[in-house]
């Protein structure tokens, strides 16, 4: 919540109640199931992009949790019960598996004994059990394909990668900005400007994951061109980093471009708040944020290469292409014949 400091208390109000006492009402679920299937369709379902992202997981990982997306399938929400949510809330809603941060005016020796009023007296849930599933290292190659109503065809490939327990993940994050990250980058130089092969080039990694997650490229392939032409490009950019590494210029300006971008992620107490949230909630603890920097600082072009070497490797990557297929013709006669019948 954003608020004044004034009200901080009758929010802290709130959170306690949320904690403890739901009360589930089956027309509430047939209600809001309906409301998350729709944010499922506009994310996935009726977005190209984002379903061949899902997919691109959905394959990467077959074990791991993350293998499924955090909305679910449909067939999860359709088969949901009062009795599951109950369970999950049971498990989950409790004071030992929360964490409670206040980020602004306020002064911590007053706040801290609201707290401890609100919450305290709000019995432990269950711990609940730790995710014990580890992905099976993956020794080959996986490829899909992914056809869906689009109007060009899109590219992804995705390495599984280490997160902040590494300290490879500050070289791999300097790595996504000297690849990707703005109009100088090397994917947008090589496959937009020069060679005119992509619409748009880029790649996405987050190092502040419970487990080790996915760093992957994508591509939306220029009208014209073959898919086939743009993985080769791209495949070709990520091994030309393997063989040279970066110059202290684009060394440089790729930290100065994750700096300036952590910089602005805190221009914010809520922001601010999310990144201290997310950091501990992960466990990685809230110190991680403050030494985000001085890591970033300390990566060298020989730690940007080696982690190249190590990670973006072919026989461990899988590589999602999304086939477009043409609109559907609809048997309806359009709104102006309609009109013109009558």
């Amino acid at each position: 919540e954003n608020l004044a400091a004034d009200r901080v208390g009758r929010a802290l109000e709130m959170e306690a109640d949320r904690m403890q006492g739901l009360i589930l009402d089956q027309n509430e679920l047939k209600t809001e199931r309906e409301v998350v299937k729709e944010e499922r369709r506009l994310r996935s379902e009726d977005d190209p992009q984002g379903a061949l992202v899902e997919t691109l997981f959905a394959q990467a990982y077959l074990s791991h949790p993350y293998h499924w997306p955090v909305i679910g399938w449909f067939g999860d929400l359709d088969a949901m019960s009062l009795d599951d949510l109950q369970r999950h809330y049971d498990t989950f809603y409790s004071p030992n598996n929360a964490t409670l941060l206040v980020v602004g005016d306020i002064k911590a020796e007053s706040l801290l004994p609201t707290i401890k009023q609100l919450f305290e007296p709000i019995p432990r849930g269950p711990e609940p059990k730790p995710v014990m599933t580890m992905e099976a290292e993956q020794k080959g190659e996986r490829r899909f394909l992914l056809k869906r109503e689009a109007q060009v065809p899109f590219v992804m490939m995705g390495y599984r990668v280490p997160n902040y327990t590494s300290e490879d993940s500050y070289a791999l994050d300097v790595l996504e900005s000297i690849l990707s990250r703005g109009k100088s980058s090397r994917l947008y130089q090589s496959l937009v400007y020069d060679q005119k092969l992509s619409l748009a080039v880029g790649a996405e990694y987050g190092l502040m994951q419970a487990d080790p997650g996915l760093f992957y490229f994508y591509a939306l392939v220029s009208p014209g061109q073959k898919v086939e032409t743009v993985e080769e490009a791209l495949t070709k950019e990520i091994k030309r980093l393997q063989s040279d590494p970066p110059t202290d210029l684009e060394l440089q300006r790729a930290k100065n471009q994750v700096e300036a971008a952590r910089w602005f992620e805190q221009d914010s107490n809520f922001r601010h708040a999310m990144l201290l949230g997310q950091a501990e909630t992960v466990g990685a603890g809230w110190r991680k944020v403050d030494q985000f920097l001085d890591r970033i600082r300390a990566v060298t072009a020989q730690d940007v290469q080696r982690v190249a070497r190590q990670y973006l490797i072919e026989d461990t990557r899988t590589v999602g292409t999304l086939i477009p297929l043409p609109p559907k013709q609809s048997d309806a006669p359009p709104a102006a014949a309609k009109q013109r019948k009558h």
